[in-house]
């Protein structure tokens, strides 16, 4: 036995070293016994198709089909192209295995296969040829400036973009020679080494972030994500062992369909978002996008974003067009965006097995019959399950009205909920499908079947769909296909908010804000055009991290994650927004002069800007008193005070003022700031300033919980702050921000973190403040 066993391991020894492989990859490869079977079949596969020995490059896509596929159908699928020497390029093998991974319940169409991976397509030396030229020429320039310092790997990348099929070996010996012959031989200064450029100065939030430790360990560059999985998400199953979870219901076939699940997705992580699109996001859906993106992204895995559109009435297209904003906005690309109405037939179909397997019947309970925990038994249940096919499909062609008839499933949910609805009738037509269907599925039906059909190996959710868990695995197993894990985990709540989509559409009906992206709201939408950074928002959730427990936390740990990012992102400027106006009777210059303010002060090699200083400036009214209290350090009379950036320091002559005694004006001198004296403060101040307005917010309501009866007994509307906004008309900004586009941010000196606002024009720019430089120590 030992000696059959020593032979047969020789003779698998010659095949894999046969088709290129080095002997110690080999023997690798041997070691894991699924791959070197998958392996072997491959390679006979190929051989007889040639009839020949087969060359190093064939092997090599041989080799990488077997380590990728795990389905032997599949990969024998593949093989027979490679073996044809239709799939000659690596650029085509992965081609195909993403062709594979995105249809991998779908029958295989071969002709759809081939477009999707260029068989038959036969790129020409001249096709070559005239691509890299285009190319290089589209440089030249560049590389005539730098010479052979310049990153041939660029042209290498356009010229394959303008010919996906192409070999990438011919590719680059084109580009070489091409380059040649523009530039001639190397120098010796062409050879020398490059000097490396300056490392970028680390964020404060990534120093934060390489500081924190968890479990003995500090963070590196994806430490927000690794921060999102302590807690809950450490239990979490590994893909194709869903058994091992608790509470996971095993079948006769659970192996089985385990099993070609792996076979189809590799033992990959998938996750999905699924938002209804009938609403704008919110922050607490910032933490699911965090964390089932976040998740997937840690474990080298996909997230899908799927919009539950099973509701029609009250989705729009706005909503699905903010939703994908939103999540991109946030750093994130979904590997696909699809649709539970995508799955409308197949949906359909489950249903009439359901049906035929006596696990769904035909019910004509009212829906306020069947409401609450314990609504009575419906007289249906037992209906005979031919007569319920015959009115299921009567529901389908619009025989019965509105309430009149659902399909209801055979089972008893945590909560006590007895037969949870499948279908209902609506007559409304919907946003994809248009009037195909007048009956729609429900989210206890859809969401399951279609975590089934995408493969999901993780269904994140919150905890209130904890009792929907037992509906997630009987549905599955009703129907004997693929089942996911349900994963609860707690909700991000904020005080002083509330982000009901019902709530939101009140306020704005009755004008307590203007749209769902007001800024003094939080949905993702209102804090965008408010100026929180997305990074912020991540920080945030990521500080929050993923446990069972709701988690409600305070508006102004949010905003300290806000001025961490925006510390770093946005430049000073200068602004006054109750003005001053300041007359320098000895002003040292004819004309205006320029004066050179820091981007980061911090860090001077972020570079200046210039603003002009002249005989009038202005300052903030409140910089101003005519007799100074005791701990007053700004301008008063006596008391002079710098000018920020100008190196001068003013001192009060004269006090102009109206008719009713206020202030309008004041005449001072200036003198060079001396370091001996330096005066006791530095206050802010523009010249020749540009007028804007600037939107001040403050919390939208009163109260901790607004929506709390033992707090405000008189409902939300009732605890609305009548200070939550103060618009000033006419503040002045310094010119350097003329040219701000919308969402540009800034920082004005000692008032707090300021963004554009799309209301802004050309003639006159809109600025909503972010948040103030420090916390207000009132509000914590």
């Amino acid at each position: 036995m030992a000696a059959m066993a020593a032979t047969e391991e020789a003779e698998a020894l010659d095949l894999f070293t046969g088709i290129g492989l080095t002997e110690a990859k080999a023997r690798e490869t041997l070691r894991n016994a699924a791959l070197s079977a998958q392996l072997r079949q491959a390679v006979l596969q190929a051989r007889a198709a040639l009839g020949s020995g087969l060359d190093k490059a064939t092997g090599a896509l041989l080799y990488n089909a077997a380590a990728r596929l795990r389905d032997p159908d599949r990969l024998a699928f593949v093989v027979g192209y490679i073996g044809r020497r239709e799939i000659r390029t690596d650029q085509q093998l992965g081609a195909a295995l993403q062709y594979l991974r995105s249809h991998p319940l779908e029958p295989l169409e071969p002709a759809d296969f081939e477009r999707a991976c260029g068989v038959g397509v036969r790129v020409s030396p001249e096709q070559i040829e005239e691509a890299v030229e285009a190319v290089v020429s589209r440089h030249r320039e560049e590389l005539l400036a730098e010479r052979y310092h310049f990153n041939t790997g660029l042209l290498m990348a356009e010229a394959r973009s303008r010919l996906q099929w192409a070999d990438g070996k011919s590719i680059k010996n084109e580009v070489d020679l091409q380059v040649l012959h523009l530039l001639g031989p190397k120098t010796e200064a062409d050879l020398e080494k490059k000097p490396k450029a300056a490392k970028a100065r680390p964020a404060p939030v990534e120093k934060q972030k390489a500081a924190v430790v968890e479990n003995g360990e500090v963070g590196a560059e994806t430490k927000s994500l690794l921060e999102q999985l302590r807690g809950e998400a450490l239990k979490f199953h590994k893909p194709g062992e869903n058994y091992k979870t608790e509470g996971y219901v095993v079948t006769p076939n659970t192996m089985a369909l385990l099993k070609q699940h792996l076979a189809l997705t590799g033992g990959q992580v998938r996750t999905r978002f699924p938002p209804e699109p009938n609403g704008i996001l919110h922050i607490g859906h910032a933490k699911a996008i965090n964390f089932n993106f976040g998740y997937a992204k840690a474990n080298g895995g996909i997230c899908f974003l799927r919009y539950d559109d099973t509701n029609p009435e009250k989705e729009e297209e706005k909503y699905f067009t903010a939703i994908r904003e939103m999540v991109e906005w946030l750093g994130y690309q979904p590997y696909a965006v699809t649709h539970a109405s995508d799955y409308f037939d197949q949906l359909y179909t489950w249903a009439l097995e359901l049906i035929r397997r006596g696990q769904a019947y035909v019910c004509h309970q009212k829906v306020e019959e069947i409401k609450g925990h314990n609504p009575p038994p419906s007289p249906w249940r037992d209906r005979p399950v031919e007569e319920s096919l015959v009115l299921f499909e009567d529901m389908r062609k619009g025989k019965f009205g509105e309430g009149e008839a659902t399909l209801r499933m055979k089972l008893v949910m945590e909560d006590g909920k007895m037969d949870p609805v499948a279908y209902r009738v609506k007559f409304t037509p919907h946003h994809r499908t248009g009037d195909k269907w007048c009956i729609y599925p429900t989210y206890d039906y859809t969401h399951c079947l279609c975590d089934s059909i995408e493969h999901i190996t993780h269904s994140l959710c919150t905890k209130e769909f904890q009792a929907r868990r037992s509906s997630y695995f009987w549905l599955c197993n009703a129907l004997d296909v693929y089942c996911p894990v349900q994963w609860e985990y707690g909700r991000l709540n904020l005080l002083y908010t509330v982000v009901s989509k019902r709530k939101i559409i009140r306020l704005v009906e009755t004008g307590a804000v203007r749209d769902w992206d007001d800024p003094r709201l939080f949905t993702l939408t209102a804090l965008r055009r408010r100026g929180f950074p997305p990074e912020a928002i991540n920080n945030f959730c990521a500080r929050v991290g993923v446990t069972v427990a709701q988690a409600t936390m305070e508006p102004h740990l949010l905003e300290a994650c806000v001025r961490d990012v925006l510390n770093e992102q946005a430049p000073r400027a200068m602004a006054v927004l109750e003005p001053l106006k300041v007359t320098i009777t000895n002003f040292p210059a004819p004309q205006a002069i320029d004066v050179l303010v820091p981007n980061f002060p911090a860090d001077e090699s972020r570079g200046f800007h210039k603003v002009p200083f002249q005989s009038v400036v202005y300052i903030e009214e409140s910089d101003f008193k005519e007799e100074a209290d005791r701990g007053y350090k700004r301008l008063a009379l006596g008391q002079p005070v710098g000018l920020r950036h100008t190196g001068y320091v003013i001192a009060v002559q004269n006090v102009i003022k109206d008719a009713r005694g206020r202030v309008i004006e004041l005449e001072v001198t200036c003198t060079k700031s001396d370091a001996a004296e330096k005066p006791k403060a530095f206050i802010h101040w523009v010249s020749q300033p540009r007028v804007c307005e600037v939107r001040l917010y403050e919390r939208l309501f009163l109260h901790k919980n607004p929506e709390d009866p033992s707090e405000v007994p008189g409902g939300f509307l009732s605890d609305l702050n009548p200070d939550s906004l103060r618009v000033v008309d006419d503040a002045l900004v310094d010119s350097s921000v003329l040219g701000a586009r919308p969402f540009d941010k800034f920082q004005f000196e000692r008032l707090g973190y300021f963004s554009v606002d799309p209301d802004s024009t050309d003639s006159k720019l809109v600025f909503n403040r972010t948040v103030t430089l420090k916390e207000d120590p009132g509000k914590a």
